[in-house]
Parts: structure tokens; sequence; C-alpha cells
């Protein structure tokens, strides 16, 4: 049983939305000397989408939906932006990935230059945010994003 969003038929109007892909790998613990797969909810390489974020601190924590690591189902969760990388616009016409915009969002929908904009920011402040979050230096052998991504 599904909880039914006003306005939000069987078949809801798809809607532009920022996507991205959830990091292999990520450093954790002191310095950044621990590489961890994926995040907590979601499984390196998932895509998520992006439904709001928190333009106050910096776009540095996402609400993102996508399918949970342990169960498969669709979950709606703040993500660090570090933890993403190729941000897209896309035009999602996923009927459960619409309703949790419209429970979550704030605001209407985006146009497709809107999202395309967005992207290219979160794309930034990701890049940024793996760069400066762990001071030290890549453990050896290193397989995080930055590490495994050439420029």
């Amino acid at each position: 049983m599904s909880a039914s969003v006003p306005g939000m038929g069987e078949n809801p109007e798809p809607m532009w939305l920022v996507a991205a892909n959830v990091v292999l790998w990520r450093r954790y613990g002191d310095l950044g000397q621990e590489l961890r797969p994926g995040t907590k909810a979601y499984k390196g390489g998932s895509k998520v989408y992006v439904v709001s974020t928190y333009a106050g601190m910096g776009h540095e924590q996402l609400t993102t939906v996508g399918r949970g690591r342990h169960t498969g189902r669709w979950i709606t969760i703040d993500t660090g932006t570090r933890h993403l990388h190729t941000f897209r616009a896309k035009l999602v016409h996923t009927p459960a990935v619409l309703r949790r915009y419209v429970e979550a969002a704030y605001g209407p929908p985006m146009t497709r230059e809107q999202a395309e904009e967005q992207a290219a920011l979160l794309e930034r402040v990701a890049a940024e945010g793996r760069q400066t979050y762990h001071a030290g230096p890549h453990p050896d052998p290193c397989r995080c994003h930055t590490c495994l991504t050439p420029e």
C-alpha cells in the first residue's frame, strides 16, 4: 500500500531532477585513511535523485531518493554531497521517485535549465568536498573516487 499524494495520480507528470551516482569507495576515519564502499544507505555506483539541497550549508548535504543498500526499496535520506558524483539533469518518469519528490521538496519543480545549473553547481561542491574534507594524505593504494578518476 502506498500513500497517496494530492495531485499525483497513477501516472504523474514527469519532472526534471538532478541525478547522481554514489561513489564506489569513500574515505573514512582519522584523516581518511580507511576506505568504505558506497555509503551506509546506498551501494557504490547506485543512481540517486536529488530532491532538496541545503543552500544555507553550502549545499554540503542533500536530500536524495534512491534504492536502499539492504532492502532495494526506495528510500529518502540526507547524504553528503561529497559522496556523490556525475551530477546531471534527468527527466524522471518513475512514480515512486516523483511521489517522494513531492513529499520532500520545497518549491515548484525545476525546468531543464535549472536542473542543469544545479547539477553543475553540485558537481563543483562535491569535488571540492572530496578534496578538502579529509586533511591527511590518501592511503596507499587508494581507491577513493578522487584517485580513481583521471582529470
